[in-house]
């Protein structure tokens, strides 16, 4: 589920700044060291957010160069109130480096530079709650919140499908930018990605609905009705996006569980 695996950026000339440096690969390790010119150093290591894909490397990167890891906080930064709550109570979890640890911790709206040009950073809880996104200049590194590929999975509780749609919304208010995603080809017209995505999901919304009006009564019945057409081996992935929705519709009052959101937990119409 990472297209052809995680894009590692390296920004500016001589002091380097890296972004998602990447999983736990020696290989991609010397690859990146490899990449930078004579006399050049890397100067800073930002990370999108703590999934195992983007973030592992981290740390062994910083023991190679001196070089400092900064991202938003530790792999539960970010999570809402709900989301903390439900913790320990929906399953997920795939793929979170828990031992993520920034030296430097990069709050929204902070301002450094990378490059010899400012870099800022938004926080984008949604597909994960420390999640950042990085505008420099004309670019935005959009990590695994935007990409052109495919959408990306949102799975509590470390995935918030409300934070996802307030999370578009803000990127999209930046304007016409070209999108450097964690995975696959930049996305040349941001916005218009964005409104796709934003499609997206609000048809699955509608589709979850219209499975709940017509009788599916749970989870697991749901994802079969909605996600009819996907190979089974699909299934539990996009089980975590119904949930999310599921989850969503219930703080909005337009769905109602039966308890603690689960597979088998009946769903009714509010």
């Amino acid at each position: 589920m990472t297209e052809r695996g995680t894009n590692t950026y390296l920004l500016g000339e001589g002091a380097v700044s890296v972004i998602d440096p990447g999983p736990a690969d020696p290989g991609h390790l010397r690859a990146i060291l490899a990449a930078l010119a004579p006399g050049e150093r890397i100067a800073q290591i930002l990370v999108t957010h703590a999934h195992k894909d983007h973030s592992p490397l981290a740390r062994p990167l910083a023991e190679a160069t001196g070089a400092p890891v900064i991202g938003f906080g530790g792999a539960e930064a970010g999570r809402s109130a709900r989301m903390a709550a439900l913790a320990g109570e929906v399953g997920g979890g795939e793929g979170v480096d828990e031992g993520f640890a920034p030296d430097i911790l990069l709050p929204d709206g902070a301002r450094i530079e990378a490059g010899g040009r400012p870099l800022d950073a938004l926080h984008t809880p949604g597909h994960f709650g420390n999640h950042l996104c990085f505008r420099w200049g004309e670019a935005l590194f959009s990590g695994d919140h935007v990409m052109g590929w495919a959408p990306s999975l949102v799975s509590p509780p470390d995935g918030d499908l409300t934070d996802f749609m307030l999370s578009l919304d803000r990127v999209e208010a930046l304007g016409p930018l070209r999108y450097y995603p964690g995975h696959g080809a930049p996305v040349a017209e941001g916005p218009a990605r964005v409104q796709a995505l934003r499609t997206h999901r609000l048809g699955r919304e509608r589709a979850i609905r219209e499975a709940v009006g017509a009788g599916a009564a749970t989870l697991t019945a749901i994802t079969g009705a909605v996600y009819h057409d996907v190979a089974p081996a699909l299934l539990p992935a996009a089980a975590r996006n119904v949930l999310a929705h599921l989850i969503d519709l219930d703080a909005r009052g337009l769905l109602r569980f039966d308890g603690l959101p689960g597979p088998e937990t009946p769903v009714f119409m509010a």
